[in-house]
């Protein structure tokens, strides 16, 4: 997966837009309404990361089962997991975790 194609797909979801807060290589997926990003997307050690809102009690559980999944880098690592696209992976398992941050960002 690239990065673009992540990207793509997170702007699958309704009412979602692609911005760049930081500098063009750090990619945040936001809700329309509330302006919360549910996905930052950039490169770390010439890996792809993808970084996702997460439940604590959820985030450990992931981080325990996916060596790709760690604390968040940049972010609070109760909440949030970085996600190294690395192929150990597969692809519905990250849109897994998309959703589910997607889910906790949006406007209740």
């Amino acid at each position: 997966m690239t990065k673009q194609e992540l990207i793509d797909y997170c702007l699958t979801y309704p009412s979602t837009y692609l911005d760049y807060p930081f500098d063009e290589e750090w990619a945040a997926i936001r809700h329309q309404s509330n302006k919360k990003t549910f996905a930052f997307l950039y490169h770390r050690n010439h890996q792809l990361c993808m970084n996702l809102k997460c439940n604590p009690m959820e985030a450990d559980f992931f981080r325990s089962v996916f060596s790709a999944v760690t604390p968040a880098y940049h972010m609070n690592k109760t909440h949030w997991n970085t996600v190294t696209i690395d192929g150990s992976m597969d692809e519905n398992q990250i849109y897994d975790l998309i959703q589910i941050s997607y889910q906790l960002t949006k406007a209740k």
